[in-house]
């Protein structure tokens, strides 16, 4: 192949930026050790006495060596591949600029002439966005003008230049299909190269707006949420510390896939987590819920769906249920205004219950329950302080007004002595049992207010008729029934979880350290309108990232089915639609339509990125042979591909195949959700896992209990055909019902 004429000169300029990114690796190491000897010397010099200036030193120390390592740490993330593409930009009435682009930043120490520009910073867009010729791009709300001359993108390993290539249209589609046609272990951590226009303009839309993508299969959702956090963070990173932002994803295996790509995209401190654990942390619940997904498999895997079963399940994720949630705190509010009464001292009133209530329900009503009652029980305790000092002085004058008035206006001797003695025994008995009573008034007075236990309370409704009668008296008597039955064993669902949140926030309030002020949310067709009205509530907050697929809603039966309600929700939101699919080769893609047609969504199908591949093969297998199976594996191997995945319905049959495969000795691994994926092997995997992930190759087993022509049943088998980049193998009658071959 022949080399560009810029090959050489690219080739220096590689080895300079490498050179110069060594040295100020070395400084970086350099500044991170005396950081470091600082914080040690200054930790064995605190003086105790002297806390003040100790701890001040400490913390600068302390603060000197995290930036020295984080610097550190960016550098030695990028030095064997400093950047990726370069363009050659001229902004209006200023000279030429060569501007090469990477994963972080890098100046010139002497003359703070940028070395790398960073992918996230405004002249970048240049190169994801701008066509060659005049164009503007904005900074900070203002626009600037200029004239893109070329784009130029790099292929470089191991700290070596392999290959340059200009860009125009044309071949911008070629570097596209080629990093298409990679591997799927290495494609998530290299799409910062390759991302599109239309990906790009989600990645960077205002962020001071909520955004809502709904993506096919395959079209980089995931990895759009992520360079989106990454150029948040880079945007907003000092008014939004990394802690206050939180990734919602699917399961802990999908955090597991996408670990690395975080730390590269210096996303790190973000808060990575489940659905399900962000709840039970934030409201600090401790219950084991049931698996949602076997759940799912025992719905998908009946001849007939349990009515009423799903039925409960859809009410707790609807609107309708956040409401009664909503008068069930009503009704705790109102028992509690009920337990005011006036605050007295002896016999004199100190606050009275009407203002008392007037402060709960009006002048704090806009906090928790109990957040109120602390605030209410502050206000008591200075009013009571203030006023038993007012008591006690106001009584002690009107007692030594009684004395003097005995002393002087009695004549009678014995007459005095009696009048005197009864006066000064009632005021030394009466004053210190005010003092007493005034200080420990507000204590006993909101002993009666007790803290409330939401789980228990929630349980309470769960299963008492008369209190489900009360609060949701628009439920049919038989529909409740069915509700109490369905909740006689103490068990906890993660349908539940919305509830639980949504109570704990009104009657608690949420601790500060669950308080996100950004969220991003991948699979967002999973989540129910109430789990995403409670989060939405509870953190009182608008920033959110909202990506999934409807045609992947496994979980529809109790989740979304369109999203008009989250735009309801999210009035300022912007929705976007991506039908363009980057993983699978047009084959694959095809077959899969075939499926997304059949569904009850009216969803339009998804349009395949110009990439060939091999047809997708049915084997005729009436039960699992070995030997077959073996022999698949084995040539998809030798066709180059590193990651393998075989795709069962359920998680019964993924636990079956396996054992029967390990037992035959084939290299295997069975993915459950704490798996750590290990490519060297075939990846036996249940459909509801597999979502989110993309293998090079999917075979789809099932032979216990294929795929049915069902609602979840062809959801399961979509999101199971559209996981491979490159091949799909079909075993048996897996796919039978749905797919006419």
């Amino acid at each position: 192949m022949q080399r560009h004429p810029d090959f050489e000169f690219e080739a220096e300029r590689l080895d300079y930026t490498v050179r110069y990114m060594r040295r100020l690796l070395e400084e970086s190491q350099r500044d991170v050790d005396a950081s470091q000897e600082q914080v040690r010397h200054a930790m064995a010099d605190l003086d105790y006495l002297d806390s003040s200036l100790s701890y001040i030193n400490i913390l600068t120390n302390t603060r000197f060596f995290e930036m020295a390592r984080s610097q550190k740490e960016a550098f030695e993330a990028v030095q064997q591949k400093p950047y990726f593409a370069r363009i050659h930009f001229q902004p209006e009435h200023e000279k030429d600029q060569f501007l090469y682009i990477g994963k972080t930043s890098v100046f010139h120490q002497e003359t703070q002439d940028p070395i790398i520009v960073d992918w996230r910073s405004p002249v970048a867009n240049v190169y994801y966005d701008g066509r060659l010729g005049d164009l503007t791009y904005d900074v900070r709300g203002e626009e600037v003008s200029g004239h893109l001359h070329s784009k130029r993108q790099y292929q470089i390993e191991d700290g070596e230049l392999l290959d340059v290539r200009d860009i125009d249209l044309t071949t911008n589609d070629e570097l596209l299909q080629e990093a298409l046609a990679g591997k799927a272990d290495v494609r998530l951590t290299e799409i910062i190269s390759t991302i599109q226009s239309e990906q790009n303009d989600i990645i960077r839309a205002s962020l001071r707006k909520p955004i809502i993508v709904q993506g096919a299969a395959g079209s980089g959702k995931t990895t759009i949420a992520l360079h989106r956090i990454s150029y948040f963070l880079y945007t907003k990173g000092t008014d939004f510390p990394a802690n206050k932002l939180m990734i919602l994803a699917p399961s802990k295996l999908f955090m597991d896939y996408i670990g690395d790509v975080l730390p590269e995209l210096g996303v790190g401190d973000i808060c990575q987590t489940t659905f399900e654990e962000y709840m039970l942390n934030a409201t600090g619940l401790k219950m084991k819920l049931t698996d949602t997904n076997a759940k799912l498999e025992r719905l998908a895997s009946s001849d007939s769906l349990d009515e009423t079963e799903v039925l409960i399940a859809r009410m707790k994720g609807s609107q309708e249920y956040r409401t009664i949630m909503k008068r069930y705190v009503k009704k705790l509010e109102a028992e509690t205004v009920a337990l005011f009464e006036d605050v007295f001292i002896d016999k004199y009133r100190i606050m009275g219950a009407k203002r008392l209530q007037k402060l709960f329900l009006e002048d704090f009503g806009y906090l928790p329950i109990e957040k109120r009652l602390e605030r209410i029980k502050l206000i008591m305790k200075t009013e009571v302080t203030r006023k038993r000092k007012q008591l006690y002085t106001l009584l002690s004058d009107k007692y030594e007004a009684a004395l003097d008035k005995a002393l002087y206006g009695i004549r009678d001797d014995e007459k005095r002595r009696t009048r005197i003695t009864r006066i000064m025994d009632e005021r030394d008995g009466r004053l210190p049992s005010i003092e007493k009573e005034g200080k420990q008034k507000v204590a006993s007075y909101m002993k009666k207010f007790k803290k409330f236990n939401v789980k228990q309370l929630y349980r309470n409704w769960l299963t008492d008729g008369t209190l489900q009668a009360e609060i949701a008296p628009e439920w049919s008597e038989a529909f409740m029934g069915s509700f109490r039955e369905a909740h006689a064993k103490n068990t906890w669902e993660t349908e539940d979880l919305a509830a639980l949140y949504d109570l704990h926030v009104q009657l608690k309030g949420l601790a500060s350290e669950w308080k996100m002020r950004v969220v991003f949310i991948d699979e967002a067709q999973d989540y129910s309108e109430y789990q995403l009205t409670a989060l939405h509530d509870g953190l009182e907050t608008d920033l959110f990232t909202l990506v999934g697929d409807l045609a992947q809603g496994i979980h529809s039966y109790r989740s979304l089915t369109s999203w008009d309600p989250v735009r309801e929700m999210l009035p300022e939101a912007t929705y976007t639609t991506l039908q363009k699919s980057y993983r699978t080769t047009i084959e694959i893609m095809n077959l899969a339509n075939t499926v997304l047609a059949q569904m009850e969504e009216d969803l339009p199908l998804v349009e395949p990125v110009v990439r060939h591949g091999i047809e997708p093969v049915f084997y005729e297998m009436d039960k699992v042979d070995i030997d077959q199976i073996r022999e698949i594996y084995d040539e998809i191997v030798a066709r180059g591909h590193r990651s393998v995945a075989m795709i069962c319905k359920t998680n019964a049959e993924a636990k079956s195949l396996y054992a029967v495969l390990l037992k035959a000795e084939m290299p295997v691994q069975l993915l459950d959700d704490q798996s750590d994926i290990d490519d060297s092997c075939m990846l036996i995997v249940p459909s509801v896992l597999s979502k989110g992930l993309e293998f090079d190759a999917v075979v789809v087993a099932a032979f216990d209990d294929p795929f049915r022509d069902t609602p979840i049943d062809r959801k399961l088998l979509y999101v199971a055909m559209t996981r491979p980049m490159h091949e799909l193998h079909v075993l048996g009658d897996a796919a039978s019902a749905i797919v006419d071959r």
